[in-house]
């Protein structure tokens, strides 16, 4: 039976990774949308996606303290997925001035992607 810190951590783990999916993915639609329609083009967006990249960080945040702490195997690749999702995250960054005549295009895709990468996070960890 797993220990109740690990437990928590888990199920925190476990839960957090349908808001990195489900918000990740808002933004890039309401980023991809905001491309064509002017009125969707709000602060709130850029807020949105900054939270929205940050709950990557949390979760690699808290994989990491179980893989530290509590020493629980990873599934191949489960890892790779993650870091590589921060990874994109900063290069969208880097790329938001050279890419602002594409900046809705460039943070749609690379929120659609970074949720992508996050379901495939999970689906490996399912299956392990």
């Amino acid at each position: 039976m797993l220990g109740s810190g690990l437990q928590t951590v888990k199920d925190i783990h476990q839960g957090w990774a349908w808001v990195v999916i489900i918000g990740n993915g808002l933004a890039g639609l309401w980023a991809l949308s905001a491309n064509w329609l002017p009125q969707l083009r709000t602060r709130a967006l850029w807020w949105f996606i900054g939270i929205a990249e940050a709950t990557v960080f949390v979760q690699v945040v808290l994989g990491a303290t179980m893989v530290g702490k509590y020493k629980v195997p990873l599934p191949q690749f489960h890892a790779f997925y993650g870091f590589v999702a921060i990874i994109a995250i900063a290069i969208i960054y880097s790329y938001r001035f050279q890419m602002q005549h594409r900046l809705y295009f460039l943070y749609g895709f690379g929120s659609l992607f970074v949720m992508g990468l996050g379901i495939r996070a999970m689906l490996i960890a399912a299956k392990a």
